[in-house]
């Protein structure tokens, strides 16, 4: 039963992906990545990550897709803009991919059965699923997390700087 919510979720998350790129209107897009992210908290909800699944939904599906709506209406892409005569080279290229993935899954045997709970304690069960990825968050990956929100700043203040620069270009003309 586990497989089986498993792979619909999968199945759910790269048909969206699909829709997200081939669509031609981006508020359909953004709408297609709305069901991705709500089907990938899903899978976050399978793992007993529900923190993660809460974190997915408020961050990605309401921050982050909010934004890219606000951009596609300022902007107000027009179609030639948009869309580029690239099919050709995107077909071959994802075709390719797809032999590979073929060729990945067809050279090792496919193992359905998950791992027994005694080969490995639960760490997550003993002092929580927050409390945890915490503890890893802030000890672990302290480094990276650091420079990922370095990188969020700058591209934060670079933001402001080219609005105010377009803002003062506009009073001026």
């Amino acid at each position: 039963m586990a497989n089986l919510i498993f792979f619909y979720f999968a199945g759910i998350i790269v048909l969206t992906a699909t829709l997200v790129v081939a669509l031609r209107n981006p508020v359909y897009s953004a709408l297609s990545l709305l069901v991705m992210f709500f089907h990938v908290a899903g899978l976050y909800v399978t793992l007993h990550a529900e923190f993660l699944a809460a974190i997915q939904i408020i961050i990605y599906a309401g921050a982050i897709l909010v934004l890219y709506l606000f951009v596609v209406m300022l902007l107000n892409l027009k179609r030639e803009e948009r869309f580029h005569q690239q099919t050709l080279t995107a077909a071959l290229l994802g075709l390719v991919l797809f032999g590979e993935a073929v060729l990945l899954l067809a050279s090792r045997p496919l193992r359905l059965s998950s791992m027994s709970a005694s080969s490995e304690p639960n760490v997550a069960s003993a002092v929580g699923n927050t409390e945890s990825i915490g503890e890893l968050l802030y000890s672990t990956y302290l480094f990276p997390f650091e420079v990922a929100s370095l990188i969020l700043l700058v591209a934060m203040i670079g933001a402001v700087i080219l609005s105010k620069k377009g803002l003062l270009e506009s009073k001026s003309s």
